[in-house]
């Protein structure tokens, strides 16, 4: 047998994609439940979480999965939906902000709690507190590595 093919960092990618693929089909049920997929999750997620519950489009492609051209196609339509909105950037004409609604919110609020549940159930809470501790921490480093745009928009900034 080739060796390289028992290499322990083969075991490491793969058991985090087989545990993310597993989180993720445990987690979609629910979220489809309240008519929203799983990137519109966390876009609600990722505005609600910001300084005044908005980002920069460009903030939000890099925080999420999605290039800017699907950022695009996603806050379309959930603005359809009436759960984000666009506000123009004051300072920059090419800017644009996704801001979550009331409805959004509200869409959010509704969603959470089961959400939390599945991720007691089948994540943090099959963990030590010092395990997850871990797991943060080396999570932090790991996709402060891979993808620093990931906190972009987050820190709170001076009102426009």
């Amino acid at each position: 047998m080739n060796k390289d093919l028992e290499d322990p960092r083969l075991t490491a990618i793969g058991l985090l994609a087989e545990a993310y693929t597993g989180l993720m089909n445990r987690l979609t049920t629910q979220f489809e439940e309240h008519r929203l997929s799983p990137v519109e999750f966390e876009v609600l997620m990722r505005l609600a979480r910001s300084p005044r519950s908005q980002l920069r489009m460009t903030d939000l492609a890099g925080q999420t999965t999605l290039s800017t051209s699907g950022v695009t196609r996603v806050v379309d339509r959930m603005e359809r939906s009436g759960l984000v909105r666009r506000e123009a950037c004051a300072t920059d004409r090419r800017s644009s902000y996704a801001v979550i609604t009331d409805a959004g919110q509200q869409r959010l609020a509704e969603v959470l709690p089961g959400h939390l549940e599945l991720v007691q159930k089948w994540y943090v809470g099959l963990l030590t507190e010092e395990q997850l501790e871990q797991l943060l921490g080396s999570l932090r480093t790991i996709r402060d590595t891979v993808n620093p745009c990931a906190v972009a928009g987050s820190e709170e900034s001076p009102p426009a």
